[in-house]
């Protein structure tokens, strides 16, 4: 609901690596016009096997690693993707090169290198970050930054905790993936931290400490030219 907000008033908006798109409806409560992109075909069949009036979403295989968008954006959103590529700052600097001028961006990643864990390998990330490193890649890829804040703070200690057990058992256990629907009520128990977070930062907070950062960013009205995009054969996107 956050980024739907931030988002509001846009009229061409594009998100890329959309999974499911589950959470790309709410945005759709705000923005009118939204193309959803990811790699994986059978991710983008889903979306538009769900697609109905109430949610038209246009729905793109595409790979933004590997060839630059078909089409320029207002805004763009990422979310926790740019920890799947190789180098996020050709990532971001592919992004921008499909916004228009003064296009804004939203992306958010996986707080914290000293979380790292099976998690982390599993699911192909290459890093986790801190604010100085994911102001560094967006402002090198040519962004302009305008916020940066944590967030999900309330669920960084409970995280942290699971992560240091798992390291403690991995020699003896096997991986167990975290990756699994909890119960209806549990759902609607960790919502309420997410919805408290939503309101504080609406009217422009920020929260100093988070299992997740945000960042929003602007591409410069007058441009420097951007660096022609990285082969496809040189990057390969990660899950």
């Amino acid at each position: 609901k956050f980024v739907a907000k931030m988002l509001a008033g846009r009229r061409n908006v594009g998100e890329v690596g959309c999974g499911d798109a589950f959470g790309t409806r709410v945005v759709l409560q705000e923005v009118p016009d939204v193309t959803v992109y990811d790699f994986d075909p059978l991710f983008i069949q889903d979306v538009r096997s769900r697609r109905d009036e109430r949610w038209p979403l246009k729905a793109e295989v595409h790979d933004i690693v590997a060839a630059p968008l078909p089409r320029k954006h207002e805004a763009l959103f990422s979310l926790d993707v740019i920890e799947h590529t190789p180098d996020d700052v050709v990532t971001l600097r592919e992004l921008r090169r499909v916004s228009r001028p003064e296009a804004w961006l939203l992306v958010t990643v996986p707080a914290y290198q000293a979380l790292w864990s099976k998690h982390d390998e599993m699911n192909h990330h290459f890093r986790r970050y801190s604010r100085r490193r994911l102001e560094r890649a967006v402002t090198d890829a040519g962004w302009q930054l305008e916020r940066i804040t944590s967030f999900n703070s309330l669920l960084l200690l409970p995280a942290a905790l699971v992560r240091l057990g798992q390291r403690r058992r991995l020699a003896q256990d096997r991986y167990t993936s975290e990756l699994h629907l909890p119960p209806g009520w549990l759902n609607r128990l960790l919502e309420l931290p997410l919805r408290a977070e939503s309101r504080w930062l609406a009217p422009g907070r920020t929260l100093p400490a988070g299992l997740s950062l945000l960042a929003v960013a602007h591409n410069p009205a007058v441009a420097e030219r951007v660096a022609p995009p990285v082969q496809a054969e040189q990057l390969t996107a990660g899950a």
